[in-house]
């Protein structure tokens, strides 16, 4: 188990690097890659979603409680913000259908399963932060469908009830079992948690390879359009999250959570969505894929950038 726990521990902390060379892997040689199939990716997306579940507890949602105005204001932010740029991005930059579906479920998914960490690195509200994920991804099923209707219904035929269903069965289901299986075998999940890491960056990394792999033609023509749009909508969150924060007077470890929380996307979802519901768009994957490969990197950036903003002030 120690063995397995020091795995787990090196592929947290190079997770960022990890997935940029399986990703670059899969992009410039495809066929040793392509044995992870993309229709994988919906249970490997549930692994990532269980393990999330194993690790919350009723305490993350006091906040919700407790605080109500904070985690309110961090998902209207979220879920107004995101989706906007994302549709913004796709009129400013003239995307094909194909490439503006997946821009646009990126921007219409919930908080990234990765954000709590960076906002933990960040010197930032930890308990607000893993309040919004847990109530962005409970809205998930309405409002990402509904989302993706309104952005891109004018486009492609957005089925929101096949969405719904959908996302409860790969997102909430799993984080319902992993939230149970906690409570009832506390003393086991402990000990489970510790190689979380391992387990989840392996299941993102099979995704992206899967994604990747299949796509690699068509993304050796385009990529550079795609990380352009990417680092752009990411960005644009981290900045108008903050933004949203500042301008309402929160203080600023808020701000910071607020800012991460709303920038990172569960990006894995939008892959998954993209997989299961926009099948005659193979290209609606890459964004999900190439988000998911940037928001660590970025992620980690902006966590160092305020945790050393946070010390100075200190």
């Amino acid at each position: 188990m120690k063995t397995l726990e020091k795995v787990s521990d090196f592929v947290g902390k190079y997770m960022a690097a990890i997935v940029i060379v399986v990703a670059a892997g899969a992009l410039f040689f495809p066929g040793p890659f392509s044995v992870v199939k993309t229709a994988w990716v919906n249970n490997l997306l549930g692994i990532v979603m269980f393990g999330m579940g194993l690790t919350l507890k009723p305490e993350d949602f006091k906040v919700v409680f407790s605080r109500p105005k904070d985690v309110i204001v961090g998902c209207v932010a979220q879920f107004t913000l995101m989706p906007f740029l994302a549709w913004a991005l796709t009129q400013v930059f003239h995307l094909p259908t194909e490439l503006a579906i997946g821009v646009i479920l990126v921007g219409t998914c919930p908080g990234g399963t990765s954000s709590n960490v960076m906002t933990y690195l960040s010197k930032g509200d930890v308990a607000l932060s893993v309040g919004m994920t847990a109530v962005s991804t409970v809205l998930a099923p309405l409002l990402t469908p509904l989302l993706t209707l309104l952005y891109a219904g004018q486009r492609v035929d957005v089925n929101p009830m096949s969405m719904f269903m959908s996302i409860v069965k790969v997102v909430l289901v799993p984080i319902a079992l992993g939230f149970v299986v906690n409570h009832f075998f506390h003393k086991f999940t402990e000990e489970a948690v510790r190689v979380l890491p391992l387990v989840s960056t392996t299941a993102i990394v099979l995704i992206i390879c899967a994604v990747v792999s299949a796509n690699s033609a068509k993304i050796m023509t385009s990529g550079l359009l795609i990380l352009v749009v990417v680092i752009l909508h990411n960005v644009l969150g981290y900045l108008t999250g903050f933004g949203v924060g500042k301008l309402l007077k929160l203080d600023s470890t808020k701000c910071r959570a607020i800012s991460i929380e709303v920038g990172m996307q569960n990006s894995g979802l939008a892959t998954s969505l993209a997989a299961a519901h926009f099948a005659q768009y193979p290209l609606a994957t890459i964004p999900g894929a190439v988000f998911s490969v940037w928001h660590n990197i970025s992620g980690a950036i902006l966590a160092n950038f305020f945790a050393r903003t946070a010390e100075k002030k200190d």
